[in-house]
């Protein structure tokens, strides 16, 4: 593996320097990063021991053979200005909305990678989604594949696909916390302990996915097991419907991906 950096030092490049150190893919003196905000770069060196005395993003350039691209998409077009870009560099991106064509206009000739990972890669659990540009060989994207396969589950899609999976699994994650929120809550009105609520509601959501990923069975047939003709769940199932759940959570996927769209122009 060879040396990565990390333009940008957020809560996402920490998950993965995390997931990159704990399956030993590469040794902490492997890694180095630059952030505008010093205090993150002291907090990443303390936690990790990687390589964070560095003085800018061009630092960053000269020091890796792969540079990861961990800013917000608005500060994209500030922190590349000016940047002197040097050959055989493969360039990763995490930015959403931010098109491959938009990388390699930015980094003529090198190999860029789109990728969209998600919140649950701070415990190793996300799952991400990898799109090549055109100089990118295989060698690029299994290099990519590595990478974020260190902090979950990692799927090749072509880029046409990214803003509906930015709105599905990058955004998605958000939905599924409001939705233990909202579970927990209720359980709280109902006079169960607000931590033991929120036990249930997590344990809940855990094992119903489970549950979708041992048996095979669909999200349709499952709720079906569970709904009894004339029981508690068909209740609760009825207010959900009234309340046109379903359709909300699904508009509110697209809302998200309709909003990536918008930061790629």
């Amino acid at each position: 593996m060879t040396t990565i950096g990390f333009i940008g030092g957020g809560k996402m490049a920490e998950a993965i320097i995390k997931g990159l150190l704990s399956s030993k893919i590469v040794e902490p003196h492997d890694i180095c990063a630059f952030d505008i905000a010093g205090s993150r770069l002291n907090q990443l060196f303390k936690a990790f021991r990687i390589s964070a005395d560095l003085k800018d993003n061009q630092q960053v350039l000269a020091n890796s053979q792969t540079v990861i691209l961990a800013v917000k998409p608005q500060d994209m077009d500030t922190v590349l200005a000016g940047l002197e870009i040097s050959a055989d560099k493969l360039v990763i991106s995490i930015a959403a909305g931010i098109t491959l064509a938009y990388l390699e206009k930015k980094f003529p000739g090198l190999p860029v990678v789109r990728v969209m990972p998600n919140n649950p890669a701070l415990v190793q659990a996300g799952i991400s989604a990898i799109a090549a540009g055109k100089n990118a060989k295989r060698e690029h994207l299994e290099q990519a594949k590595k990478i974020f396969g260190a902090v979950g589950q990692v799927v090749e899609v072509d880029e046409k696909l990214m803003d509906a999976i930015t709105g599905l699994s990058g955004s998605g994650p958000a939905f599924v916390y409001l939705v233990i929120e909202a579970l927990a809550k209720a359980g709280e009105d109902l006079g169960i302990d607000k931590k033991e609520a929120e036990k249930l509601a997590i344990g809940t959501v855990m094992g119903a996915a489970q549950t979708m990923l041992q048996t095979g069975k669909s999200a349709s047939e499952l709720r079906e097991m569970v709904a009894s003709p004339g029981g508690t769940t068909i209740a609760g199932l009825k207010v959900l419907e009234e309340k046109k759940f379903f359709a909300a959570l699904v508009e509110a996927v697209k809302a998200a991906a309709e909003r990536s769209k918008k930061l790629s122009k």
